[in-house]
């Protein structure tokens, strides 16, 4: 669990040493740049996280990622220190620089079918964002918020494999999982409404708990309660960018 706090206005941009590692602009809580979190926590590519409060950003940011959001990879071993953005852009960069652990198929065939995937996944995403950030859920009750699954539950069950990737996870199960991930914090932002079904979903749920026990997702895992605390945060429109670090403070406080 990160405890990092956020650098916001008149936070003077972090120095780190010439030591040739990656820099990732980030912000704890945003599925964007877990995606990235999770592909270089995978390859086991290191990294300097800088988390940056995305309400009151530090004036410096601007200069650093040109859309003035996260994620954001400054590649400090390229002539100029260039900067990637958008976090499939950043993924697919470090699977081709990176290529010790692949995270794509060898087949190019494959590799374009799972970039589909990932790509049609974006539907599941703005109904996700739909319900949780929605003014009165009550109201979606009889909303089928997930029928953007059905193709990733009948695809994975045809597959027959632990994870869309085979064996281990790949690219596909990488950049689903931060939205996945947050499916357990549903049920104590809108108590047993809007849980995932385990009669329809049989193979993503088992999926889900495969992919609790991967490496790189614990490496950045965040429970059901704690998501749920910072999308209420949000949801009351006082996003609370520094509650790890907050509450670690006090722990070391006592």
């Amino acid at each position: 669990m990160s405890n990092t706090q956020h650098l916001t206005t008149g936070s003077a941009k972090p120095i780190f040493p010439d030591d040739g590692i990656l820099k990732l602009y980030s912000m704890r809580f945003c599925p964007y740049a877990h995606r990235v979190h999770l592909v270089l926590d995978a390859k086991k590519i290191p990294y300097h996280a800088i988390y940056i409060n995305l309400c009151d950003k530090p004036e410096w940011f601007s200069l650093v990622s040109s859309s003035t959001k996260v994620p954001a990879v400054e590649l400090v071993n390229e002539p100029g220190n260039p900067v990637l953005i958008e976090s499939l852009i950043i993924c697919d960069y470090l699977d081709e620089k990176y290529p010790e652990v692949p995270l794509y198929p060898k087949d190019l065939l494959k590799k374009a079918q799972e970039k589909i995937f990932i790509e049609r996944f974006g539907q599941f995403i703005n109904a996700f964002y739909y319900l949780v950030l929605h003014d009165n859920p009550e109201q979606l009750v009889d909303t089928d918020h997930y029928d953007g699954l059905v193709v990733y539950e009948e695809e994975l069950k045809r597959r027959g494999t632990k994870f869309f990737g085979g064996d281990s996870p790949g690219m596909l199960d990488y950049m689903m999982w931060p939205w996945c991930e947050r499916f357990d914090s549903l049920k104590y932002t809108f108590e047993q409404k809007f849980e995932l079904s385990p009669k329809r979903f049989p193979t993503l749920i088992k999926w889900r708990d495969f992919m609790i026990q991967d490496r790189a997702v614990k490496c950045f895992y965040l429970d059901g309660q704690t998501h749920a605390k910072y999308i209420n945060s949000r949801r009351s429109g006082q996003a609370d960018y520094n509650m790890l670090y907050n509450e670690a403070k006090r722990v070391k406080l006592g």
